[in-house]
């Protein structure tokens, strides 16, 4: 039998591109030829550039492959996300002439915001397939969007401190929803709803989840609920995939690392939000200060705040003292570590020596975090990170929240309060349910573990649907 080929289509960010590469690895194990395409922008970020030469630098068995797009010029848009639905809609010819030039393509597994390339698999008649990056519970809430929303009494923004119900997940207020969502009349609200509707016209929705992790959740897509009076393709959890820690050798590592190696086990707390998350420098000191405060060791990876950007998109604590108190890093030498813009997070998290995590709640982060049994404390920040933080402080049970991250300003008391709630004895409960979530993230991977089983389930119904689809050629 000839090798099938799939083809992995992510959105635009570092944050769709990571979880795509680890689920190209998935396939490739299977013995499975694996082409990633990715959309190539004129007007792309730097940040996005740099990670896909270091992905493909570090993944030479996975073929990558740029789809050159022309730029959509520089209207205003009502939201980012409404900029990239553009440049993914203008993506779809040229994903449809790089398909028609290859020769067999047996499946095309889709990011969650490139629903309109289902038009594209739909005329090469192809299986399309969505890959869902994030949790399973915001996978529920989606798939329910389009039956609830609608009839809602008003947009979330108007109602925020209103409790809404959803199948399978815990209550969560209308201003932990999704930023996308808050204004129902919005262009980017409308366009999200009509996403969330087409996901149902897919083979099946692989997510990168486990179901000891969000059973209910899972129950919930299982049983219809979700979806009431229409069918919704057989989700498979075939998490949790997660960036490997570096495996090259001691010169190749980051100076964060040896600084981690000097520091008694689980006694820093690691701080860092993602590619995107940037903070005012007014917060940046509460941070700072709250840090101080706690006495505790900790690694911090800085941002450029947004006014404060430079050519090189990096925080200069040398140059800018204003950015920190006066005298911060002086003060901390001895137990803390500042980061510049980037560190190794897998990693890091890791590392024997981190107690704690300071995230943003993106799901990438939050399954490193649990695969290396780390506490963490939850401070969202944009995009389903806030509806993120309700399923881990309410559901999994794996974090505290960061109180006042709706507000302009977390004051640091708040920040020292809880990096020293999670760091002593008050914290042991969390530590003891991370100890487990850890132990089952490499169980549901073991051969004929649920994420395993899952996977084989999926590939079934590949071959059974690839088999389909050429007998009627």
């Amino acid at each position: 039998m000839a090798q099938k080929t799939v083809i992995l289509y992510p959105s635009l960010g570092v944050g769709h591109l990571n979880p795509m590469v680890e689920l190209a690895k998935v396939f490739l194990r299977r013995g499975l030829a694996v082409i990633i395409a990715v959309v190539d922008m004129p007007d792309k970020d730097s940040v996005s550039a740099e990670a896909l030469d270091r992905l493909a630098a570090a993944n030479p068995d996975i073929a990558f492959r740029l789809l050159p797009v022309p730029s959509c010029g520089t209207r205003p848009y009502s939201h980012p996300v409404m900029r990239a639905i553009d440049v993914l809609r203008v993506a779809n010819p040229v994903l449809l002439g790089f398909l028609r030039a290859l020769p067999a393509v047996d499946a095309i597994v889709l990011d969650m915001f490139c629903t309109d390339a289902l038009d594209v698999a739909a005329e090469l008649n192809t299986p399309a397939y969505f890959f869902f990056s994030s949790a399973l519970a915001d996978l529920a809430i989606m798939l329910h969007m389009p039956y609830y929303y609608p009839t809602a009494p008003s947009s979330f923004k108007d109602m925020p401190d209103t409790v809404l119900h959803f199948p399978g997940v815990p209550p969560i207020r209308a201003l932990d929803m999704g930023a996308t969502m808050q204004d129902r009349d919005s262009d980017v609200a409308k366009a999200r709803l009509s996403q969330c509707a087409r996901m149902l016209e897919a083979r099946g929705i692989l997510v990168n989840s486990f179901d000891w992790l969000e059973a209910r959740a899972l129950e919930a897509l299982s049983r219809g609920l979700c979806t009431p009076g229409r069918s919704a393709p057989p989700v498979h959890c075939i998490g949790p995939l997660v960036l490997p820690g570096n495996r090259g050798g001691a010169s190749e590592r980051h100076a964060c690392l040896e600084w981690l190696d000097a520091q008694p086990d689980q006694s820093v707390v690691f701080l860092s939000f993602g590619s995107l998350g940037t903070f005012s420098a007014p917060q940046l000191r509460e941070i700072a200060r709250g840090l101080e405060s706690s006495g505790q060791r900790f690694l911090w990876v800085v941002r450029n705040p947004p006014e404060h950007r430079s050519n090189s998109g990096e925080p200069d604590l040398v140059l800018e003292p204003s950015l920190l108190p006066e005298g911060f890093l002086e003060r901390t030498r001895e137990r803390g570590f500042v980061v510049k813009n980037w560190a190794p997070q897998s990693e890091v998290l890791r590392h024997r020596s981190i107690g704690a995590f300071v995230t943003h709640c993106g799901w990438n982060s939050v399954l490193e975090g649990i695969a290396s049994g780390v506490p963490m404390i939850c401070w969202p920040l944009y995009a389903e990170q806030k509806m993120n933080k309700v399923h881990m402080v309410e559901e999994i049970k794996v974090g505290v929240v960061m109180e006042g991250y709706e507000e302009e300003l977390v004051k640091a008391e708040e920040v020292e309060a809880k990096v020293r709630l999670v760091m002593s004895g008050d914290g042991e409960e969390l530590r003891q349910r991370l100890l487990t979530a850890k132990e089952m993230t490499v169980e549901v991977l073991k051969e004929g573990g649920s994420s395993d089983v899952a996977f084989d389930k999926f590939l079934t119904d590949l071959m059974k649907n690839t088999c389909t689809e050429n007998s009627a050629l």
